[in-house]
């Protein structure tokens, strides 16, 4: 089965500059844990609740800081047609929750959670789990 049969389309977006405090309300609003960034339709960048908490805040950024100044600038993402046992791999090697689906112009088509996933592949579920939430320095945001 193909990432396009579960992933969400309708996707909540911000814009480079928005201010964090707008980013973050609309994270509240929509119940998201990241959000992409976006510029002309184009995906640059995620900006997760970490990424506000860590980077934002604990380096000292205000609420008015923008989008740009915290995101993630690594791109991840996927295709609406690969293969859900692949993404799922995937994610758990990479150890992350969300990725952002990608069409073939590289616009933004959707945004897919391990939980879309592993609701039509629940099978899966348990290793994929254990393995995004195991220890590492994957994702270690450690203020030097």
């Amino acid at each position: 089965m193909q990432v396009r049969h579960c992933m969400s389309t309708d996707v909540c977006t911000v814009s480079p500059d928005t201010p964090l405090r707008r980013a973050a309300e609309k994270m509240a609003e929509h119940d998201l844990g990241s959000i992409p960034v976006a510029k002309d339709d184009k995906l640059i960048g995620m900006v997760t609740d970490r990424d506000i908490a860590i980077r934002g805040i604990g380096a000292g950024f205000g609420p008015e800081a923008s989008a740009s100044e915290v995101m993630t600038q690594e791109l991840l993402y996927c295709s609406a047609d690969d293969v859900i046992d692949d993404v799922l791999e995937n994610m758990a090697s990479l150890q992350i929750r969300r990725l952002p689906v990608i069409d073939a112009d590289k616009q933004l088509a959707g945004i897919v959670s391990i939980g879309d996933l592993v609701k039509v592949q629940p099978d899966d579920a348990g290793e994929c789990f254990a393995k995004v939430a195991r220890p590492s320095q994957v994702h270690s945001q450690v203020l030097a």
